[in-house]
């Protein structure tokens, strides 16, 4: 049977000898590329930065500051610098040993600078001897910067001498050159370009972000200081200081402390500390507070390094935690009480801060985003164990509070649990309590009625009188209702405006909720036409999506579309969705040429009842927006939401990083 696999396929044995000629231009050895140097990182910076947009762009300063924090954190430096000039240029200087300039062994024609500069996975990082701990782990960091910059110049100062080399697009103009002496200094300085052929003309640095890139590695490690400079012009636009100096004197703690300064906090102390694990020779500091509003963060490091999707040692954190916490309430003789507590009892809410120094660590990615060495969890929760139970008997007081906190926490979520299910759908014919603010149709079926969700009671009166009472009912929402994507389930639960809502449409919530059951044809978000309405559907979308999905799959979910204009020119009138409905009406008939009255509506509150009937309610002249997601787009969807909606505030902030220069006019704030 070998002699199948010997024949060409049929269709070009026919063909024969004809198609000689042909093969010799086909798919050949020729066809083959070789990339040497730092040539695959300008044809896929994609593989080593994460793209080429505003977010991999400011990559490139992470990874010279990774560096740099490196030399600090082996106990070589004590000073960095970070500017920001005005044609772009950033600049990274430390105080360390200086990247070594003599003839490389291998390389003897060519100086270590060079070689580390011009040579993927080179670097004194990989068998632990020179850094113990590094963020910068891959060999690629600075060969990247230097791939993908117009120029880069680096200065390093030894043995009381400055030699420099300056490169074009990862290339060296000369050879490493003696600038002079320099007695009092020692380092490495990196300054360069981002290269506009990579990254586009218009993407650039910000200034904002490179500050708050500074004053996180300060943070990081206390021993540090960062000094931040920037052009006047950038420091302005990015409204942050031309000058700081960053220095923590106690690490994480203080940091933790400047961030909640004005939020009042569950316990006057915090849990904050390191410690080193011994037995994989690391370092652990972390900083825990319990903000009385509930609303969390959570930051994760490993050797300086931001992991934003966590990884093993947040795993290891939030191990170590419970167990303290269930056997100090054991020894206080709630142990029937501590079997319901959960991880998320105890930190839905907490403000947490993580940082490892680790050696040889394994990331996902060249950028890090998680932290994925197994070896980190156990030794992470032993030690955060131990020393959280020590906390919680030293610190009677606070946890007491604490335990009361979370305990009962933990006891609402279970008798919500409990009672979600039996929420029932009041029926067409059976009375049901329902909220008192609901103004409920008359209608006693469920074909062809509607409920609207409007926000307050203003605009809630305005519909009451607009609708039509057979068929349509108002339930008025006060304010911002809760994110579902990042609330606890019961914060959720225990919301006074959702547990109206769920009772008012009569279907349950979660894994009870029956589409069957909805007391409603249409849910519809009526809400403002401005910022604040968009925030408000928002929020109530990520609710629909999360805890009642068999509503938006059944396409029960619409969105109201009011006007945020009203246009006026003799007895023409029209209304506008937004600014560019608005332009598009002032150029036909009835108002082009003419003198128009155009007043905008603050809210629906604002509108008349016969306005609102007209535009927005009657369904002869309104117009709705169904909501839905079809099987392709789901993915994306819980993609988007955890992005969007999610506890992690820095995916939000790289979306609107990446997504910034597609705004092509000023937001309605």
């Amino acid at each position: 049977m070998s002699d199948l696999f010997d024949r060409p396929p049929p269709a070009r044995a026919a063909a024969g000898a004809a198609s000689a000629a042909t093969a010799e231009t086909g798919y050949t050895a020729r066809d083959i590329e070789v990339l040497e140097g730092l040539e695959p990182v300008r044809r896929r910076p994609g593989m080593f930065i994460g793209g080429t947009d505003d977010r991999a762009l400011h990559h490139l300063v992470a990874e010279l500051l990774d560096n740099a924090m490196d030399e600090a954190v082996a106990g070589h430096a004590n000073r960095i610098e970070l500017a920001l000039d005005a044609d772009q240029t950033v600049t990274v200087r430390d105080n360390g040993r200086g990247i070594p300039i003599d003839p490389h062994p291998k390389f003897p024609d060519r100086s270590a600078l060079e070689v580390i500069l011009t040579t993927l996975h080179s670097g004194g990082k990989f068998g632990g001897k020179v850094y113990h701990t590094a963020g910068g782990l891959h060999g690629v960091g600075v060969s990247v910067v230097n791939a993908l910059a117009a120029e880069l110049v680096v200065e390093v100062a030894r043995n009381k001498q400055l030699h420099g080399q300056t490169f074009v697009r990862g290339r060296p103009t000369g050879p490493l050159a003696v600038l002079g002496a320099a007695a009092n200094r020692r380092g490495t300085t990196v300054s360069f370009k981002p290269d506009p052929e990579i990254f586009g003309a218009g993407v650039r640095f910000r200034a904002e972000i490179l500050h708050r890139m500074a004053r996180s590695k300060a943070y990081l490690f206390r021993g540090v200081e960062i000094r931040w400079s920037c052009d006047a012009a950038l420091a302005q636009a990015g409204k942050v200081p031309e000058r700081e100096v960053f220095h923590f004197p106690n690490g994480l703690e203080d940091f933790l402390r400047a961030t909640l300064a004005e939020r009042a906090v569950l316990t006057e102390e915090f849990f904050a500390g390191q410690a080193p694990l011994a037995d994989v020779g690391a370092q652990l500091e972390w900083a825990i507070a319990w903000p009385e509003d509930e609303e969390p963060f959570a930051a994760w490091y490993c050797n300086t390094v931001p992991t934003p999707l966590g990884g093993t040692h947040e795993s290891g954190l939030r191990t170590g935690l419970l167990k303290a916490f269930k056997a100090h309430g054991e020894r206080l003789g709630q142990a029937k009480r501590m079997a319901a507590v959960t991880a998320d009892d105890l930190l839905g809410g907490a403000s947490i801060m993580l940082s490892l120094y680790l050696p040889n660590p394994q990331f996902q990615g060249q950028t890090k985003d998680r932290l994925v060495s197994r070896e980190a969890a156990k030794p992470v929760e032993s030690v955060i164990r131990d020393r959280f139970e020590l906390w919680l008997g030293a610190n009677a007081a606070s946890g007491r509070a604490l335990l009361d906190h979370v305990v009962t926490r933990a006891e609402e979520r279970v008798a919500r649990r409990k009672s979600k299910d039996d929420v029932a759908r009041k029926t067409a014919t059976r009375k049901l309590r329902l909220p008192g603010k609901l103004a409920d149709c008359s209608t006693e079926g469920r074909a062809g009625t509607e409920i609207f969700l409007v926000e307050g009671d203003s605009a809630g009166g305005s519909a009451k009188q607009a609708r039509n009472r057979d068929s349509q009912a108002i339930l008025p929402l006060r304010g911002k209702i809760l994110n579902a994507a990042s609330a606890s389930v019961d914060k959720l639960q225990a919301n006074r405006e959702l547990a109206d809502l769920v009772t008012a449409l009569g279907c349950g919530v979660g894994k009870g909720c029956r589409a069957d059951d909805l007391r409603y044809d249409k849910v519809v978000i009526m809400t403002d036409a401005d910022v604040d309405g968009a925030h408000i559907a928002a929020l109530l979308l990520t609710f629909f999506y999360r805890e009642m999905r068999p509503l938006v799959d059944r396409g029960h979910v619409y969105l109201a579309q009011p006007p945020l204009y009203r246009l006026a020119a003799g007895g023409a009138i029209a209304y506008a969705r937004d600014d560019a409905d608005r332009l598009r009406l002032l150029e036909t008939k009835p108002f082009k040429g003419k003198t128009v009255e155009v007043s905008r509506f603050k809210g629906l509150g604002e509108m008349d009842p016969k306005q609102l009937r007209e535009t927005t309610m009657d369904p002869k002249t309104r117009r709705l927006l169904r909501i839905g997601v079809d099987d392709v787009a789901r993915a994306g969807t819980e993609l988007r939401i955890n992005e969007l909606m999610g506890r992690k505030p820095e995916l939000r902030l790289a979306f609107i990083q990446e997504n910034a220069n597609l705004v092509t006019e000023a937001l309605d704030v």
